[in-house]
């Protein structure tokens, strides 16, 4: 599945890589830490971050769910209703995998939930609301 037809993000601000798994219930994403993304310094990113990539995947799933080939529309608002984060930073070259699951909706309206791990450790969780204007 193309990334870039889910997501309007490019060049450093594109965070996620890959879809894994997509369906009504859940999507799964990849990604690699790199030197190029926001909050990167030292060989780490902060994991701030990672809100920013639940939002990516959580666009990916509502895109999907709409219709690839539907167009665009209008902008998104995006609110942190929580996030929890169980490092302080997280090393260079880490693949990150996150799942998102939605909670609630309406018509423009999401709630969703996204958990961010590597292996077996669950680096944050974190709930988002998405308003999307059409």
């Amino acid at each position: 599945m193309d990334i870039e037809k889910l997501i309007p993000h490019r060049d450093r601000m594109k965070l996620i890589s890959e879809v894994l798994d997509i369906d009504n219930d859940k999507v799964v994403t990849s990604a690699r830490v790199s030197d190029t993304w926001p909050l990167y310094k030292g060989g780490f990113v902060d994991p701030v971050v990672l809100i920013e990539i639940v939002a990516q995947t959580a666009a990916a799933h509502i895109r999907w769910k709409k219709g690839v080939d539907k167009g665009g529309g209008g902008g998104w608002l995006v609110g942190i209703k929580s996030a929890e984060f169980f490092l302080d930073r997280i090393p260079l070259h880490t693949m990150l995998i996150t799942t998102v699951k939605p909670l609630s909706g309406a018509e423009n309206y999401n709630v969703l939930e996204g958990t961010v791990s590597t292996d077996n450790d669950i680096l944050s969780r974190v709930h988002i609301q998405v308003f999307r204007s059409e």
